[in-house]
């Protein structure tokens, strides 16, 4: 996949957190952007990776757009693209975010965002992209209804083997460990795809990508259906990794329904936070026993759940071999680590599936 260009990732107060997950995407793997650097004054002078996963990838961060257009040039990867890295609930563009993607378009950066507030109808952000000659990109704006599909059955065309990363709860790492399966796949010489679900994916660059909280509920399952279809029939790869959304019984965010019915996976990864006891960012609603979360998902989609990953968010790393085990035992599934060992454990109990096909 041909780069669109050199980016800095806009995550100014979020980086770290939760709100700043689709930051955290780009910093450990992306396949659309040369990451140059990303911009959060807390952690200026810092590595990103370091930062994040305490290992260094060479990614700055910086404390201003400008500090991060000069750190790009001097790095000899001259910013092309600004890229909205944050990913609050709700997904708005606050007061002093938009000033700074006024200040990028006057650096002549063109400006890709994932957020529902849309860029392109901001009329003082859209006029001044005009005036700069540069390009805005709303990765959340829904579709031409004309350009949308219908379920038709064409899913049973495809013969990869089909796995979908579910979770339970939203922002819980589905993404992080399905790109880690596609490289892990991919090390074992298995043409492998990546089918996204979310602005972030698209971003990291899933060449068959769909933003399903941007579609009207109509077309949701054909669009899941469509994207999984034209992955197989552009590429015939061995395997598709689908991206699950939110969780099957997350009060705010309930997801996977739709993966399960209209992409069909042959199997189901369950990424899970021991440590959570409530759904992310809703006090008061706890998360269900995981044996429950797994009962639901084979209940509702008659495949089996053979594998559990985790979060290591809030545990010690001595902890991490011991939780591992312990689910293991109350679930009678392997549970790894995938941010860890990288997906190949994880891909070793998942191949002979593929070689039974």
């Amino acid at each position: 996949m041909k780069l669109d260009g050199n980016a800095i990732v806009y995550c100014e107060g979020a980086f770290n957190t939760l709100n700043g997950k689709t930051a955290h995407g780009l910093v450990r793997f992306c396949r659309r952007y040369a990451i140059a650097a990303v911009m959060d004054s807390r952690y200026s002078g810092r590595d990103a990776g370091d930062v994040l996963d305490g290992k260094a990838g060479g990614i700055p961060v910086v404390d201003a757009i400008e500090t991060a257009k000069q750190t790009a040039e001097n790095a000899g990867m001259p910013a092309t693209h600004l890229v909205i890295g944050i990913a609050p609930d709700g997904g708005r563009l606050g007061k002093s975010a938009r000033q700074d993607v006024i200040r990028a378009i006057d650096m002549n950066l063109n400006v890709d965002c994932g957020l529902h507030d849309f860029l392109s109808e901001d009329e003082e952000i859209a006029r001044q992209a005009d005036m700069r000659g540069v390009v805005l990109r709303d990765i959340r704006k829904p579709p031409p209804r004309d350009r949308l599909h219908f379920f038709s059955g064409k899913i049973e065309d495809v013969a990869a083997l089909k796995v979908a990363v579910l979770g339970t709860d939203s922002a819980v790492g589905k993404r992080t460990t399905a790109w880690l399966m596609v490289q892990a796949f991919e090390r074992l010489g298995y043409r492998t795809e990546m089918i996204g679900t979310g602005q972030t994916a698209w971003m990291q660059g899933a060449r068959y990508s769909i933003i399903l909280d941007s579609l009207v509920n109509d077309f949701v399952a054909g669009e899941i259906e469509h994207a999984v279809w034209q992955a197989w029939n552009d590429q015939h790869p061995d395997v598709i990794v689908l991206e699950g959304q939110g969780s099957l019984m997350n009060p705010a965010y309930p997801g996977g329904f739709e993966l399960l019915a209209a992409g069909r996976p042959d199997l189901v990864v369950l990424q899970h936070a021991p440590a959570r006891k409530e759904y992310d960012g809703f006090p008061g609603y706890p998360i269900q026993p995981l044996s429950q979360q797994i009962q639901a998902i084979e209940t509702i989609s008659k495949k089996p759940v053979v594998a559990v990953t985790i979060n290591h968010e809030d545990l010690i790393d001595d902890q991490i071999p011991m939780i591992c085990d312990a689910i293991e035992k109350v679930a009678g599934l392997p549970a790894f680590d995938v941010l860890r060992d990288q997906g190949d454990g994880l891909v070793a109990v998942l191949v002979p599936y593929l070689k039974q096909r």
